[in-house]
């Protein structure tokens, strides 16, 4: 479900700077048309989850930066591991 700006930042908590920050580093990545920028419950999730990692885990900016990026390449990994499954026949029983 697409979520508009400012629904988003009342669902997330986030302030404003905090979100612009936050684009800036590339730890939201919301759709992005000629018109608008529109969020969805993933991006939501992704705030919980950087909070918990600051707030419950102490990860620095850095740290939390590079586990966003291997928690996306996981992410693509396993798409594309489904992807393949579909594709590959599987053996008659």
């Amino acid at each position: 479900m697409k979520i508009s700006e400012q629904e988003f930042l009342i669902r997330s908590g986030l302030g404003q700077e905090t979100l612009g920050s936050w684009l800036e580093e590339e730890w939201l990545l919301p759709s992005k048309s000629s018109i608008e920028t529109s969020f969805s419950d993933i991006d939501v999730a992704r705030v919980q989850f950087v909070r918990d990692l600051q707030e419950t885990m102490g990860v620095n900016d850095e740290g939390v930066g590079v586990i966003l990026h291997l928690v996306d390449q996981l992410y693509g990994m396993r798409r594309m591991l489904m992807t393949l499954q579909n594709e590959v026949p599987r053996p008659a029983d």
